[in-house]
């Protein structure tokens, strides 16, 4: 079985096996903004801005184990997944809370 038949969605779009330097940065890239948004829709508080550089910092190190793992796994369809159900849910929340703030 070739390489290319088992890569997952992103790394097969950013033609990882083409172009390996270029293709690994993009998903890098891809994997961060995703784990930043999950992160920011379903974890994130107010915090003073170096202890949230901290965050990032470390959020930035764990996308590089991410990347080598989302290869051939579905990390990024999975963060996608994610995001896409924290977005429905801060929708949800949004109507509610605003329909309760009508009716009283």
């Amino acid at each position: 079985m070739e390489i290319e038949e088992r890569l997952s969605f992103f790394p097969s779009l950013y033609k990882v096996t083409e172009n390996p330097d270029l293709g690994m940065w993009l998903l890098y890239i891809t994997i961060f903004l995703l784990s930043v948004v999950v992160y920011k829709l379903g974890f994130a508080k107010k915090l003073p801005i170096l202890k949230s550089l901290i965050i990032y910092i470390f959020l930035a190190l764990g996308c590089t184990v991410l990347t080598f793992l989302g290869i051939f796994l579905p990390i990024a369809e999975g963060l996608v997944v994610a995001a896409l159900i924290l977005i429905i849910y801060k929708i949800r929340l949004y109507q509610s809370k605003k329909q309760d703030a009508k009716e009283a």
